[in-house]
């Protein structure tokens, strides 16, 4: 007598034999391809099923008890960092690094594992199928670009997420940013304090809540001292890039006698093009960055700077993460994490 339908009796294959993905189907009563989905907790399979695929992976021992424990709690262990930024851009800046590294520090005694995505224009769409599609158990966002729909298609899919920066369009995500504002306030008055009168920016992206805020806040610092604030010129947070805004800058405004630059690397850029056009620093012109990485107090000369705390700021999005899994309550819907001005010699 053989059962036509539900799930089929449980037993090990032999003691050299591996069981098998049709095995697991079997056993479970469901199809190969429920199975797999199960397996990979995919969407689209019921409670029932998912429950049955469960119990027969482990008495079968199919992948041992990894799978089974994935299974029962639909966890995968791992959670993304997705940058929204090309991979070569992500893998030489220092500021990237030093997020990752509060990251790494952040997820220490967690077992999760991190899988780091980077842009991929040819492929965006399955860049958000692969996040929406079981792979991972939430994911922490960095470097958001204009309307990007990348977050609010992962709260859409119920991928427990969070942001790193203030996002330019509304979503139902929480958010860990830095005060970026304030910091480029303390940047121009410091500016000013130091008798400079012709102060200038090189302002950060222009579809970026980062670059728009360390601008917002340099027209603060500048406002009621009634010096001009039209001397404004757009980087890439790159040194090529602030060099070339710097020569802009000297072009179009030849009587500076200040330059705040919305990032370390664009301040370094913007001090080679000042050397390179015979300009002193700080005699002829002060600079001050934005950041405190360690090339500002390596430069020549070392660079006055607003410090971040870029590692915290990377441990602050894994935790507030890591709690949402947890299923901590009260938690906050935005964090905003302090700035300060570092003085060295260029300012």
């Amino acid at each position: 007598m053989t059962e036509s339908a539900g799930a089929q009796p449980l037993g090990r294959p032999g003691p050299n034999a591996s069981p098998t993905l049709e095995q697991v189907a079997r056993a479970a009563g469901v199809s190969r391809a429920t199975a797999s989905r199960a397996i990979n907790g995919l969407p689209y399979v019921s409670e029932k099923a998912r429950e049955q695929v469960a119990h027969a992976v482990e008495v079968l021992g199919y992948r041992a008890n990894q799978v089974a424990r994935s299974l029962a709690t639909r966890r995968t262990g791992s959670i993304a960092l997705v940058m929204s930024e090309p991979g070569n851009f992500v893998l030489s800046d220092p500021f990237f690094a030093r997020v990752l590294r509060g990251i790494y520090s952040g997820l220490s005694g967690s077992q999760l594992q991190l899988v780091l995505l980077m842009t991929n224009e040819q492929d965006e769409d399955g860049f958000a199928r692969y996040l929406c599609g079981g792979h991972v158990d939430g994911a922490l966002v960095v470097s958001l670009h204009g309307e990007d729909p990348l977050p609010s298609l992962l709260v859409e899919a119920g991928l427990p997420v969070v942001l790193g920066g203030r996002p330019l369009v509304r979503v139902d995500a929480p958010y860990v940013d830095v005060d970026n504002f304030n910091g480029a306030c303390l940047a121009a008055r410091h500016l000013i304090d130091t008798g400079r009168t012709r102060v200038a920016t090189i302002a950060g992206p222009a579809d970026m809540a980062v670059g728009m805020d360390r601008l917002s806040g340099w027209r603060r610092g500048m406002a009621g001292t009634g010096f001009p604030t039209d001397a404004v010129a757009h980087g890439d947070f790159t040194v090529e890039g602030g060099a070339a805004a710097m020569r802009r800058l000297l072009e179009s405004h030849p009587d500076l006698d200040a330059v705040f630059a919305a990032s370390d690397l664009m301040a370094v850029g913007a001090l080679q093009t000042l050397q390179a056009a015979g300009r002193r620093i700080p005699e002829d012109v002060a600079v001050v960055g934005f950041d405190n990485l360690d090339i500002a107090a390596t430069a020549s000369p070392p660079l006055t700077t607003v410090r971040q705390p870029i590692e915290e700021f990377g441990r602050t999005m894994t935790w507030r993460l890591l709690a949402q899994l947890s299923g901590e309550a009260g938690l906050p819907p935005s964090i905003l994490l302090q700035t300060e001005l570092v003085r060295r010699e260029s300012a």
